[in-house]
């Protein structure tokens, strides 16, 4: 089969071409901007990448054309398919029709934890030696690629509430039909699409009505937003995690990287690993449980996770210049980047670190730009020593420094940023940067200015 994929460089997107092209299709694609991680991906599967004006993709009389859901009407490649009368999909339907169909879907949906809580299910199934397919919103340590196709019959899919495609309104996890489900939380977002939280819960009971009688969703004990979800009807056996759940944990290090993961108030094992945050600690109880589910013992489920490498751009360490270390971090919502932060300030006292925490971000997202959190973003640096933002001069809204409790700095270009950046840093400082998208190049522009400096 021969498809071409409009909006080809998102993450799912390119997921979903990476996969086409593991069971034998011929692919192609085109989009506006690329950069790593996915620009590497497509790269290295072979798949050529058009400008996103490009028509001539229908010149080669595609089987089928794959609509990213970033693609509206009055788009030129858009238009030029709908005129040509082209047979087109969205990807979630692609992906449930082409890949999903006969598989052990397991799907994590939720606010914040989706792309780790996904990876580590992978790896725990990977490492178990089931050898998973996966499409998920990042790229775990321990696979390197962001989608595979996998030889066993389950599948894990980072189940996203988003919108499916400007043809298809509902959100993209109503597509998957998953059989083990992780719903990890559940907080108002995305406001571009939704008017009110009880519209995201309306969605997440659409994904609740579609896991089977045989199937398992786990959900966190003290989200009231999802047990609400839940109240609404449930048809499938739930198991929790958290304090005085079923599953539950007993820390050995404050900042998360030591724990104890427990089943019933038993002892299954300890996990010792690179993260840090109380959130990863709850992402694996839940990871562990998904697993558990799909057959592996629970024992060598917490086992594979002291094997867990990571997520990139998830508190990675991009680089260290003169002392000051920069990390790359993909926050961007207001509980995001607290608990990223959070996370971080613990690891610096675990270790006697004395420098500064530094944030540094970009509020990026379609909500963000809207202004919807800037009266709760303040609060959410309240780990940071200080804090610098680039905020887009064309945006609505501000940031006032009266609501921070630290030092504010706020640029309208990336150079401008950089400059008060190199200026203000000094050895032992910790530069969390966090971003849901490439920042200008910000991290390897600041290393490299550290350098010169």
């Amino acid at each position: 089969m021969k498809i071409h994929i409009l909006g080809i460089a998102g993450t799912f997107m390119g997921g979903i071409a990476q996969l086409a092209k593991a069971k034998g299709d011929q692919v192609s694609g085109s989009d506006k901007a690329i950069y790593p991680p996915m620009s590497t991906q497509l790269e290295q599967a072979g798949i050529a990448v058009a400008d996103d004006e490009d028509t001539a993709f229908l010149q080669e009389e595609p089987d089928c054309v794959v609509i990213g859901n970033a693609k509206s009407r009055g788009q030129t490649t858009v238009e030029a398919t709908l005129n040509a009368q082209q047979k087109y999909l969205s990807g979630p339907q692609w992906l449930a029709e082409n890949i999903l169909q006969d598989r052990w879907v397991v799907a994590v949906a939720g606010t914040h934890g989706k792309t780790s809580t996904s990876s580590m299910v992978a790896w725990i199934l990977q490492d178990a030696g089931l050898d998973p397919g996966f499409l998920i919103g990042g790229v775990p340590e321990n696979f390197g690629v962001s989608a595979r196709l996998g030889s066993s019959p389950f599948f894990v899919v980072e189940a996203d509430e988003y919108d499916t495609a400007f043809f298809d309104k509902r959100s993209k996890f109503v597509h998957y039909h998953p059989r083990t489900c992780v719903l990890n939380n559940l907080e108002f977002d995305h406001a571009d699409i939704f008017d009110s939280l009880k519209d995201i819960q309306r969605q997440f009971h659409h994904l609740v009505r579609t896991v089977p009688q045989n199937g398992l969703i786990v959900v966190p004990k003290e989200d009231k937003a999802l047990q609400e979800v839940i109240d609404q009807g449930c048809w499938t056996p739930i198991e929790r995690q958290g304090s005085g759940a079923e599953w539950s944990f007993r820390l050995y290090q404050d900042d998360g990287s030591e724990f104890e993961v427990l089943y019933k108030g038993s002892c299954l094992g300890r996990v010792n690993w690179p993260l840090t945050g109380l959130h990863n600690v709850r992402n694996a109880l839940s990871a562990i449980a998904a697993a558990v589910h799909c057959g592996v013992p629970a024992r060598i489920a917490v086992e594979a996770l002291c094997r867990f490498k990571g997520i990139r751009r998830r508190m990675t360490l991009v680089g260290e210049v003169g002392g000051i270390r920069i990390y790359d971090d993909f926050a961007h919502h207001p509980t995001a980047i607290a608990t990223t932060l959070k996370g971080a300030r613990q690891s610096m006292i675990k270790e006697s670190d004395g420098g500064r925490l530094i944030a540094v971000f970009e509020p990026r997202s379609n909500t963000m730009r809207m202004g919807i959190h800037a009266q709760t973003l303040p609060n959410a640096f309240a780990d940071a020593d200080a804090v610098f933002a680039f905020i887009d001069p064309q945006w609505n809204w501000q940031l006032a420094a009266e609501n921070f409790s630290q030092p504010l700095q706020v640029a309208d270009a990336y150079e401008t940023l950089l400059q008060k950046l190199t200026r203000f840093l000094e050895p032992g400082d910790r530069v969390v940067i966090m971003s849901n998208g490439a920042f200008g190049g910000l991290h390897q522009k600041l290393l490299d200015a550290l350098g010169q400096s």
